[in-house]
């Protein structure tokens, strides 16, 4: 006895596989039309469960002069006097480098920066005195030495200096590095690093030449 189906069943079953596959895809087709997006990505979601989350620590936000942030209304300033015989000195304000190696305007002696308008001055007692003198009211003088800013500082200039403020120019000696910062014309806050002197140290890393030093801070910017 043959089992072998007749040519009508197997069109039969053939029919009814295409019409099965052809329903599914129809019902697929309309799930998607008919449910919202929403509800797709919260079951796509579903499948993030139980995966630990990828911590991604934030980039840094460079600061003006690499200095600790100011707040908006203020100005960022920075003087580093340098150290030994190789690290000059570089007076920063607002992210401008008045005074550095890069731009050329550094060297011995007492290298000064007025906002607006900077120059290098040697310790010679006429020219920073007449530099002083000629500063405009309402300015920011910058000042900063890595060595040698007393050879040449005569009384008067040290008075000068002490007019604006300096409590330490009367200290200073050959091997100092010294960083100040004054107003002419108005008061700067009191609670602001103004001025900083270190001598030098035979016992430090740089064999006798004075060992680095910053002053940093903000300053609003409805005093200038």
């Amino acid at each position: 006895m043959s089992l072998t189906a007749s040519p009508e069943a197997n069109f039969v079953k053939l029919a009814g596989l295409l019409l099965t596959s052809l329903a599914a895809w129809y019902l697929g087709y309309l799930l998607t039309a008919l449910v919202p997006k929403e509800t797709i990505t919260s079951i796509a979601n579903l499948q993030d469960i139980g995966k630990k989350p990828v911590l991604r620590a934030p980039v840094p936000k460079r600061q003006k002069c690499d200095h600790s942030p100011c707040s908006p209304g203020n100005y960022a300033y920075w003087i580093l006097s340098g150290g030994g015989k190789g690290k000059l000195a570089k007076i920063c304000f607002e992210d401008e480098l008045l005074i550095s190696k890069e731009k050329g305007y550094v060297g011995r002696g007492i290298n000064i920066a007025i906002v607006n308008c900077n120059r290098v001055i040697d310790s010679t007692d006429h020219s920073v005195v007449t530099f002083i003198k000629n500063a405009p009211e309402g300015s920011l003088l910058l000042m900063v030495t890595p060595d040698d800013g007393s050879t040449w500082l005569k009384n008067d200039t040290k008075n000068l200096v002490e007019e604006l403020g300096s409590k330490e120019i009367r200290n200073m000696k050959f091997r100092s590095s010294w960083a100040f910062i004054a107003a002419k014309g108005f008061k700067l806050p009191d609670n602001i690093q103004k001025e900083k002197i270190n001598q030098s140290d035979k016992k430090n890393r740089y064999s006798g030449w004075p060992a680095e030093i910053q002053i940093e801070g903000c300053i609003p910017r409805n005093l200038i």
